[in-house]
């Protein structure tokens, strides 16, 4: 289980997140949305522990990965899987040697042995192996989407981050994507944190979601909750979680707001 208890983080003089708190439980996919802005990928890389926090915890397998040793952040880092925003393929590297990146780092596999896991997730994520010789620039976006995700489930982790695995991509890829994720819960049991603002793929894939907005969370609840939230709004936080994810303007823009989107 994955848990984070009061995070705070910020950048010279920009507060980032400020004070956030979540769990995620076994097999669960959490979907986690907010504007740009709002701290959703700076809460992601904090708890893979790409940042480090001001203060607070974040608990993973009863590990407090803020003040642990580099050699125990290393057997935490092993359990997670990455789908970054863009990909990040390696461009210079081949489709298989960018699939098994992971595993030459994280893995004492043989080479044969990661040559048939590469196959593997592959064809786990809908590619076939005809395209383990090509660079990513001969592929397309939704395509280089799922090559990074064959490369994070690769070295076969307990749980994956996603972060806007649906950016840049068409409606029916986005579609594609989304029933990726839900396969790979189903297939691999995995626990998983998606970051998006596509409201779409977060009503297919999410088991609950949570909005932060000025790097709190000002909603948590399923997807039932939340549309029912959006459709009988009482608060101020339910009247933006109303304005982000169906774009309505309901009366005054809070000042706070309108001052973040300048």
């Amino acid at each position: 289980m994955i848990k984070v208890e009061n995070l705070y983080k910020s950048f010279e003089t920009k507060k980032v997140l400020q004070g956030v708190s979540l769990e995620v439980k076994d097999g669960e996919t959490l979907v986690i949305i907010g504007g740009s802005g709002t701290g959703k990928s700076i809460l992601l890389k904090n708890l893979v522990g790409l940042i480090k926090p001001d203060s607070g915890k974040i608990i993973i397998d009863d590990i407090d990965v803020t003040k642990t040793d580099k050699k125990n952040l290393r057997e935490i880092q092993k359990k997670i899987g990455f789908l970054f925003q863009e990909a990040a393929l390696f461009d210079s590297l081949t489709i298989e040697e960018n699939v098994s990146f992971g595993m030459r780092n994280l893995t004492n596999l043989s080479e044969e042995e990661m040559k048939k896991r590469v196959s593997a997730c592959l064809n786990m994520v809908g590619l076939s192996s005809d395209i383990e010789k090509l660079k990513p620039s001969a592929l397309s976006g939704g395509m280089k989407k799922r090559v990074g995700l064959a490369r994070s489930i690769a070295y076969q982790p307990k749980y994956i981050f996603y972060d806007e695995p649906t950016t840049g991509l068409d409606p029916i890829m986005s579609d594609v994507i989304g029933e990726l994720i839900i396969h790979l819960k189903k297939e691999l049991k995995v626990s998983s944190i998606v970051v998006t603002h596509d409201m779409n793929s977060a009503y297919k894939i999410a088991d609950r979601i949570i909005m932060l907005y000025l790097g709190k969370v000002i909603f948590e609840g399923t997807v039932e909750k939340l549309k029912h939230t959006i459709a009988n709004p009482k608060s101020t936080n339910d009247k933006m979680l109303k304005q982000f994810v169906d774009g309505s303007s309901v009366g005054p823009i809070p000042v706070e707001m309108n001052f973040a989107m300048h």
